[in-house]
């Protein structure tokens, strides 16, 4: 068997001789030792390589990636190793290396600079800047001649025409601060229930009914916009919307965006069936997406969920997850290939002799089941597995019943991963981000929530524990990284809105206060380190945090929703948990701040719609008080209730919202809104009744 391909990096960075090593070899982030024996002489980003630029008037290149990037690699590989090109760049630049997902906050700055300058945006994101960092070129992948060509046009503007570049480099600065700018609304109307459906009807124009997802190649899967579209279908009761979603889910995970041998999703597909994926798996897909089809599954009782997520839960448990329980951050899409060279999705595709092979008198069931024929093929004698219809339709076409050709599956999936263990094993980016683990941990929560299974909780804990043990900074705030036993970077807003989300989740399944007491504690602490008192909104980074240009105010949903957005929903819910004002006005204002663009653009603020929704629908809290709690907690709990919290203890608390609940020797159910209370019930179909 072949070692993991992550022990193979590892040994030839450390191990084998190199020819050159850059200032990088002292850094934690795979990605950036991944550069640390390129001939360029890279430097991080920090506050000195911003200094030295500037005392020796050299232009910055900065070039940033991820470790799970395709075409990183392959710039590297053509441009970055290159003697040549590293002699140019050495030369006229100071040559700065950037781990997007360590630094999101320069990345946000660049990335806008460069969508200013050309209309789209990428990785690897590769910017020219003055030492002090304003930008004045820009480009994603540049191929090697090109790339030696436009350094040195670049290096001869900046030093005979400096004005020039300088006056450039001012209207950047001015645009990158514009684009990012959010006002003050004094508007005191809310979004109402017609606009938020004008939104959807608008959105929906854009929706691909056969495939799901939207009318367009490459396809993203987007958890969160599904998320949103879940709850308004079912709320405002549109069968349309819900077919829609209910084709999305399935397409998705029937698609070879699913790895159907090893479990968890890809990070996109490059065509419109969710067939060939871009290989890469990450751990915010991953998260996102468990929450996502643990709730579908409440919903409909599909099994296709329900098994989506524990597949999905297992891959990161097996090849994610840390020993003490923190969650690493990706898999490469690329790995080696039998003539040991890096290709992507060497890993995960097949040939059809091997599965011949492998598989004997199975393979034609197989072949059927997982399209082993022209829809599944890929390129070059390999196939990408895709399913296309149901169990039921094989069953069927072989005359066997649905059970025997599930075990038939089942059987040939676990030879097949057998058999994947003899290849090398795509490279990890073994870092730990606490925004990621935040949504890894979101996922779990409601995973055990749904699909009721301890493991799922134990495993929630333990991240959660972690998170506590080693991303916790002594005043009480959080960091943004953890690598090799350090964490080094100040947290950032996502980092406090994905873990303040989670740990409400936490409570939410378990009653133990300390979480939900915690959540308000990290709450407090962003309203004092990152709120714009001018706006009402809050920064990216912290004001203990230098920053250049200018302090990002990130509020456009992608597929990780803004941390504002998830600020202003949590905000909304520990209002409610708390009986704080503060809190829901906050959380409101931020809404009335950017509704105006949800009805022109909704797939961009999809998690901002959820809590329109909230605010225009009943949003209930239901404490649960009594000897019973926990039993009598899950019997609603497992529901679908997307507008309702969750409260309980067994006797008395300090919690607002559990306050003077006692009912003595009976279990009890306190159904509110917003702290107006009906008469208490004691049985789960009479609370669920009104909860839907």
């Amino acid at each position: 068997m072949s070692a993991p391909y992550g022990a193979f990096f590892f040994y030839t960075l450390f191990y084998m001789p190199q020819k050159f090593t850059n200032e990088l070899i002292h850094e934690s982030s795979p990605y950036l030792l991944q550069h640390a024996h390129n001939p360029v002489e890279w430097v991080a980003w920090n506050d000195d390589t911003l200094k030295r630029a500037q005392q020796e008037n050299k232009p910055l290149l900065i070039s940033i990636g991820y470790a799970a990037c395709h075409w990183c690699h392959v710039m590297e590989h053509e441009c970055f190793e290159d003697v040549e090109v590293a002699k140019v760049m050495n030369e006229h630049f100071v040559n700065i290396k950037i781990d997007r997902e360590e630094r999101p906050d320069v990345d946000h700055i660049y990335m806008d600079a460069l969508q200013m300058m050309t209309g789209s945006g990428g990785w690897p994101l590769n910017i020219v800047a003055l030492p002090d960092g304003r930008p004045f070129w820009g480009a994603t992948y540049v191929q090697k001649d090109n790339w030696k060509k436009v350094l040195l046009q670049l290096s001869d503007l900046h030093r005979k025409e400096p004005q020039q570049v300088l006056d450039y480099a001012r209207k950047m600065e001015e645009g990158i601060q514009a684009i990012n700018l959010v006002e003050l609304s004094q508007n005191s109307d809310l979004i109402n229930l017609e606009n938020i459906e004008n939104a959807v009807r608008t959105w929906s124009q854009h929706f691909d009914e056969e495939m799901g997802g939207y009318k367009r190649a490459p396809k993203f899967m987007m958890p969160v916009n599904l998320n949103f579209l879940l709850h308004y279908a079912v709320k405002r009761k549109s069968q349309k919307v819900l077919e829609y979603v209910n084709t999305s889910l399935t397409k998705m995970a029937w698609g070879g965006i699913f790895d159907h041998v090893g479990g968890g999703f890809s990070r996109y597909s490059v065509d419109a069936k969710w067939h060939v994926p871009h290989f890469e798996k990450m751990l915010y897909d991953n998260g996102l997406l468990v929450s996502l089809y643990a709730q579908a599954y409440a919903q409909t009782g599909k099994k296709l969920y329900m098994e989506t997520v524990e597949k999905t839960i297992d891959f990161v448990k097996t090849e994610l997850m840390h020993v003490e329980g923190g969650f690493y951050s990706s898999l490469d899409a690329d790995s080696l290939n039998d003539n040991n060279k890096l290709e992507e999705g060497a890993f995960y595709v097949w040939k059809e002799i091997n599965l011949r092979f492998l598989l004997k008198e199975n393979f034609e069931i197989f072949a059927s089941y997982f399209n082993v024929n022209d829809y599944g093929y890929w390129e070059h004698g390999n196939y990408v597995l895709i399913r296309n219809t149901d169990t039921s339709e094989i069953a069927k076409l072989f005359n066997k019943p649905e059970a025997e050709i599930e075990q038939i599956i089942t059987e040939s999936l676990e030879i097949l991963k057998t058999e994947r263990t003899k290849r090398h094993r795509p490279r990890l980016d073994d870092k730990i981000l606490t925004s990621w683990n935040g949504l890894m941990l979101k996922g779990l929560v409601d995973a055990h929530r749904y699909l009721e299974k301890k493991d799922y909780l134990t495993l929630a804990k333990k991240n959660a524990q972690f998170i506590e043990n080693n991303l916790t900074k002594e005043d009480g705030g959080l960091y943004h990284n953890h690598k090799n036993g350090k964490s080094t970077i100040n947290g950032y807003l996502e980092d406090y809105a994905t873990i303040i989300e989670a740990y409400i989740g936490l409570y939410e399944i378990t009653f133990e206060e300390k979480w939900l007491l915690r959540s308000k504690k990290l709450a407090d602490y962003v309203l004092e380190n990152f709120m714009d008192d001018k706006s009402g909104m809050l920064f990216f980074t912290s004001a203990k945090d230098c920053f250049v240009i200018r302090r990002t105010v990130e509020t456009n949903d992608n597929v990780i929703p803004a941390s504002n957005s998830i600020m202003a929903v949590n905000f909304f819910k520990l209002s409610r948990f708390f009986s704080q004002d503060n809190y829901e006005k906050i959380a409101l204002q931020q809404l009335k701040n950017i509704q105006e663009n949800l009805e022109k653009n909704a797939q961009n603020h999809a998690n901002w719609m959820q809590l329109a929704l909230y605010s225009n629908l009943p949003f209930f809290e239901c404490a649960i008080v009594g000897p019973e709690v926990e039993t009598k907690a899950q019997e609603v709990r497992k529901a679908y209730l997307p507008n309702t919290i969750f409260a309980g203890t067994q006797e008395q608390s300090s919690l607002s919202i559990l306050r003077n609940r006692s009912t003595k020797d009976t279990t009890s159910f306190f159904v509110c809104e917003k702290g107006a209370c009906k008469l208490p019930v004691t049985q789960s179909n009479e609370v669920l009744t009104q909860l839907m």
